[in-house]
Formats: C-alpha cells, sequence, structure tokens
C-alpha cells in the first residue's frame, strides 16, 4: 500500500483561470494525490512564501513518441550530441529537439509540466507510441490516432455513412488506446501515397472521390455524435506555403453550425487548429511572403467554435517531423537536408527533416514574428502555448516564449537586435505593446488546455477535488527581466505529481510514472457488429498484419486512465 504524504503549501501568489484565482495569497493543502479543504497538523509545510503557484502545466500538442519521433532520433546522431542529460540517480539522456524518452519526461517536469499530449498516433503502429509512453517518466500522457486518410473514414463520408464513420471512430479509439481524432492534411497524406497532394479543401482526393471539406465536416459530425471529450483536432492543407491563410479561414469556416456536444468534460468548441504560425502566411512566393497573422486573429476572435495553439517558432535547430508527407518532402527540396518518408498503409504517412531556424533568416524571422502576433492579438481563453515540439523548435524553450510574451523589452531585443528586418517590416508584431501577465500565462498553459481536452473536472486548477499536479515558480509577478522570467519557468521550484514532491529547485527528486489516458466509446452493438465485418474485409484484403494482432493490449502501459463514453444511443 502506498502512504501519500499530507502537504500544505503556504503562502503562495496564486493563479488558477478556471476557478477565477488571480494572483491571490493562499494556501493549497493536498491529501491522497488530491486538493483538499483542509489537512491535519501533521501535514509536511511547502513555504512558497514570494512564489508563484499553478496547477499543473498541459502540453496540448506535442511530439514526443512514436514511430516518427524515433526515426528522428535515429536519423539525427548530430541532434543527440547537441545535448546530454546525466544527473546522479536519473536515467541519463540525449537530444536536443528530439530527446530520448527519460528526458523527455524530465525536462517537462522541470518546467512544471504534469500532462502531455502526442498529436499524431498512426493506428497500425501505435504500440511503439504506447512503448515509449511506458519509458516516459513524470508526466501522464495520451495520443491522437490519426483519420483524416483513412480509407474507411474517408469511404463512410463519401456514402454519408456518418453513423457507420462514427462506430469505426470509436472502436478504432479503444483498439489503439487513443483520445482523440486527429486530423492531418485530410486526403493529402493519402494523395501523396501516389506521388500527389491536394492544395485546396475542395481539392478530390484521388481515387476516393471526396474533399478535404468532406472530411473535416464529417469528421467534426462524428466527433460531436459520439460526444468525445476533445473536438476534431485539424492541421489543415497547405502548412507552410505561402498564401495559406486562406485555406485555414476556410477550413475553419467549413464546420461553422456544427454544435459542441461533448458527452464528457466542459469544452464549447467543435474546431482545434494546431499550430496556426504555419497557417498564417500571405504571399505568393518567399520573395513577398508575409505574415496574415491578424487576418486570421479577427477570425478567430469572432467565432465561438475555434480554438488554436501557436506552434511558435524558437530560432533553434531542430528536427522536423509531420504526418503531412508531402510537406516534408517539400521542406527538403527547399533546404536540401536529408529526408526519411514512410506511407502507413490505409492509414497515413509521415516525414521527418532537419531543420535549421537561424534569426538572421527572413523569412524564419517572420514566421517568428507572425506566432507572436496570434499570441499577442487573439483573446487569451482561445490560444494555447505550443511549439509543436519539434517542429518550431523544443519544448524546452517554452519558458523563452513566456518571457517574450511577458516582456515587451525583451521581445523588443530580439526584434531590434537578433533577428532580420523582416520581422518588422513584413508583420505587425513592433506595434504590438501588449504584455501577458501570469494569469494569462496560466491560461495558454494549463487552464485552456484542460477545458478544450475535456480533462477540466480534475486537471488544469487548483479547487477541491482536482489532481495535486501543482507547479511553484520563484518569479516576481512583477517581474519584466525575460532572462529571469526565461529562468523561473524553466526551473520550478517545486513540482508536485499526483500529490508527491516530484522536483524541487529545478531538480528530479523522484522519479515516478504517470497514467495513459484513452476512450472507451460504446456504440449501439448491432451497428458495432456491421462495421467490424467492414474491418475484417479490409484487413483480409488489404492489411499486412493480421486483425488479431492489431489491437494494443493491457501490458502497453503503466496505469491506464479509461475515459468511458456511453453512445449506445447510437445504433
Amino acid at each position: 500500500m502506498v502512504i501519500m504524504m499530507e502537504y500544505i503549501i503556504k503562502n503562495g501568489i496564486v493563479y488558477d483561470p478556471l476557478n477565477g484565482v488571480n494572483g491571490e495569497k493562499m494556501d493549497i493543502c493536498v491529501k491522497d494525490g488530491k486538493i483538499v479543504e483542509s489537512v491535519s497538523d501533521k501535514a509536511k509545510v511547502i513555504d512558497a512564501s514570494g512564489c508563484v503557484v499553478m496547477p499543473g502545466g498541459i502540453d496540448s500538442h506535442s511530439h514526443i513518441a512514436g514511430a516518427k519521433v524515433n526515426v528522428g532520433r535515429i536519423f539525427r546522431p548530430e541532434d543527440s550530441k547537441m545535448e546530454v542529460y546525466a544527473k546522479k540517480g536519473l536515467r541519463s539522456g540525449t537530444g536536443f529537439s528530439v530527446p530520448s524518452t527519460y528526458k523527455t519526461g524530465y525536462q517537462y517536469s522541470e518546467m512544471g509540466y504534469t500532462t502531455v499530449i502526442e498529436a499524431a498516433m498512426p493506428p497500425l503502429i501505435a504500440r511503439h507510441t504506447h512503448e515509449e509512453f511506458m519509458e516516459t517518466p513524470q508526466i501522464d500522457k495520451a495520443a491522437m490516432p490519426l483519420f483524416g486518410n483513412n480509407w474507411m473514414v474517408m469511404e463512410y463520408l463519401k456514402e454519408g455513412d456518418i453513423k457507420a464513420c462514427a462506430a469505426f471512430v470509436a472502436w478504432m479509439l479503444k483498439t489503439v488506446k487513443g483520445f482523440a481524432i486527429k486530423i492531418v492534411n485530410p486526403g493529402g497524406t493519402e494523395a501523396w501515397g501516389w506521388g500527389k497532394n491536394v492544395h485546396s479543401i475542395d481539392d478530390p482526393v484521388p481515387y476516393f472521390d471526396i474533399t478535404p471539406r468532406e472530411i473535416i465536416r464529417g469528421l467534426a459530425q462524428v466527433n460531436e455524435l459520439l460526444g468525445l471529450p476533445h473536438s476534431i483536432h485539424v492541421h489543415p492543407n497547405n502548412l507552410g506555403h505561402p498564401g495559406n491563410w486562406e485555406t485555414t479561414l476556410e477550413t475553419m469556416k467549413c464546420v461553422e453550425g456544427i454544435e459542441a456536444k461533448p458527452r464528457v468534460g466542459e469544452r464549447e468548441t467543435t474546431f482545434y487548429n494546431t499550430h496556426l504560425q504555419f497557417h498564417s502566411y500571405g504571399g505568393t512566393s518567399w520573395k513577398d511572403f508575409e505574415s496574415k497573422a491578424l487576418e486570421i486573429a479577427e477570425y478567430v476572435n469572432k467565432s465561438k467554435h475555434v480554438v488554436v495553439d501557436v506552434g511558435q517558432v524558437t530560432l533553434d535547430e531542430t528536427t522536423t517531423m509531420t504526418a503531412d508527407g508531402p510537406m516534408e518532402y517539400d521542406l527538403h527540396m527547399t533546404n536540401g537536408l536529408k529526408w526519411a518518408n514512410c506511407d502507413v498503409e490505409l492509414e497515413t504517412g509521415s516525414g521527418v527533416v532537419p531543420f535549421i531556424y537561424s534569426p538572421k533568416g527572413p523569412v524564419y524571422s517572420v514566421q517568428w514574428a507572425i506566432g507572436l502576433e496570434l499570441f499577442l492579438n487573439i483573446d487569451t481563453d482561445k490560444v494555447m502555448l505550443t511549439t509543436d515540439h519539434p517542429n518550431a523548435g523544443p519544448f524546452t524553450r517554452y519558458p523563452r516564449v513566456i518571457a517574450w510574451l511577458m516582456s515587451k523589452k525583451y521581445r523588443d531585443e530580439w526584434l531590434y537586435n537578433k533577428v532580420h528586418k523582416w520581422a518588422q517590416q513584413r508583420s505587425h508584431v513592433a506595434d504590438a505593446d501588449k504584455e501577458y501577465d501570469l494569469y494569462e500565462i496560466a491560461k495558454v498553459t494549463r487552464a485552456n488546455q484542460a477545458k478544450v481536452l475535456g480533462l477540466s473536472e480534475t486537471k488544469g486548477h487548483l479547487g477541491v477535488g482536482a489532481e495535486a499536479d501543482i507547479a511553484i515558480y520563484a518569479i516576481d509577478p512583477e517581474e519584466k527581466d525575460g532572462k529571469k522570467i526565461e529562468k523561473a519557468f524553466r526551473y520550478a521550484k517545486y513540482v508536485l505529481k499526483g500529490g508527491e514532491v516530484v522536483v524541487k529547485d529545478g531538480n528530479i527528486v523522484k522519479e515516478i510514472f504517470g497514467d495513459t489516458m484513452y476512450l472507451d466509446v460504446q456504440v449501439g452493438e448491432d451497428l458495432m457488429n456491421e462495421v467490424l465485418k467492414d474491418v475484417e474485409e479490409k484487413f483480409r484484403s488489404y492489411y499486412s498484419v493480421n486483425l488479431e494482432n492489431y489491437p494494443v493490449s493491457e501490458e502497453y502501459a503503466n496505469s491506464w486512465r479509461v475515459i468511458k463514453i456511453d453512445a449506445t444511443d447510437i445504433n
């Protein structure tokens, strides 16, 4: 039997947006892994005087585990040599942009993060993702299976059979232990299997007679029919291409009118646009490339159904990896660096290419500016901090992004002294005077994620009954020195995970293993049986594995956290 400690965190300055707590000096009590009203006089005291207390951080979009991540590690020994992690009593690790599994967990924990979502899991090789989750300590995890290029999804949607598609999605989520519907370059990755792509949301997918618009809208309807905790999680077509902002707006608009109907959680939105920075580009080529962040921000702010994460460029050498196979080929042709490519049978594909975002590069500087423009112009209830790790930069740069947001002086040091003048000339970031406060930082790193992922009952806040995932930072709320802000958020004073102290003074003091979360969605039995006949036929005719060898079994996690959804009214 595990004996849990009681703690009282005293005199901290608390920021808890989901409960409307904005910089109040108060105590937080912890018992049995939960936040409670009070504790006994035997409780251990954590003195948080002069420190900021927030819920544990939540990363709603990162690439930390699975086949393409491991390809990135193997593919780039030079990245492994860039940073070595070796601390007494802990597993060693390597990698700057694609760290090894233990290093990933440790470094997230050092920053006060306690939950991370792997944003792209190919169902066929889901076991690889879960195996790496088992070797990633300190954090709770979940993975989003890829649906936007799946043959069965496209066939059901082409036929207009939303119920059958919903049953298939429910089967897949349970079978591969997945958390949400992920859509990447809908139809485009399938087209890449034939050496092609789609370039608008109304281009037909080769050999399937369906468009990206129909895939996105159909899967949004499926998502709300099933009542999943998270909305569809969308990487739109044309990522990374000048002029793609119009495709982005059309994609957001195509799900207007679909009502959010989660059966679990408090989500109010139906569309999550990930790494929006990569989708906010104007111009017709890299020569006249410019920001369209303000136009995108205007639409997001007035649209109740949309939330976004940014994918902030951090101006580092990194490793790009995505299920958008044709985009990675385009990137390889642009920078001439090595390229890995893979097609995953009836489901998806991927690519990996190293990339160097030089601060002195004109285009890279505008990309950097676009991300900041989005942060500074979108309502802070609708935006989340990511770097699309590792695509725009490693997650360990989150503290630097926070410093850019909190200190205009620090931001301007980069704008006028470090990056190319195009950042000033082809964006509006120089005009933005806004500085985030700590309440807004808590929103974009914790509270918003918990709500849109459907986890806000127990995560992302410090109310009674919440999980005792808590981060304490040694920072003055009025601090404006960018380097001090960055240091404070890179190495937390304390971190509690599940009521246990796992970080003290920026160092891991206890290694633990969090849960792996997935959805168990039950639909009507007759409908599921009909869909399973289609699944069995696909495996007999096309797949290289037997259906019996496809599911992720129970031993593929240190501990599962199952979110059950009763959708048996779908029949």
